[in-house]
């Protein structure tokens, strides 16, 4: 039987180094854009500026406290802009900004492949499921080097 190696001896290939610099870029972005409703919230901007109940309407099931956690988070980051106009009742516009617009077609892309890859992930999910993976008791290791 073949011990497992450590870790301490794991090789960089160029092109595939870990940074740590890149990899708290990528969290941090991920953790902004990966949620459901930020990814909504922007898609339903692509077609152009909203107001906030229409933007809550266009979301369905969101709720109105939600719906101002996520727009302030996205103006925080840069993603959107918000317009008062000085009416009675104030009227409020959210639009994309350029930075926002240029996350469209990478949501885009992922949408799509969530969409394409949907039965083969839920058919991965059951023959893992159907072995009893989740009562596993086998050690996970290191692929040898």
């Amino acid at each position: 039987m073949t011990k497992a190696k450590s870790q301490e001896g794991t090789r960089a290939t160029p092109g595939h180094l870990h940074v740590p610099e890149q990899c708290l870029a990528v969290h941090e972005v991920l953790s902004r854009v990966g949620d459901k409703w930020s990814v909504l919230v922007v898609s339903a901007l692509g077609d152009g500026p909203r107001r906030f109940n229409e933007l809550r309407r266009t979301l369905g099931s969101i709720s109105q406290r939600m719906l101002t956690l996520t727009v302030r988070a996205l103006e925080r980051d840069g993603l959107i802009t918000r317009t008062v106009y000085p009416t009675i009742p104030p009227r409020v516009d959210y639009e994309l900004t350029a930075l926002g617009r240029s996350l469209l077609d990478p949501v885009k892309s992922l949408g799509e492949w969530a969409v394409q890859n949907r039965p083969a992930i839920q058919a991965a999910r059951q023959r893992f499921d159907a072995n009893g993976a989740e009562d596993d008791t086998r050690p996970h290791v290191e692929a040898a080097e």
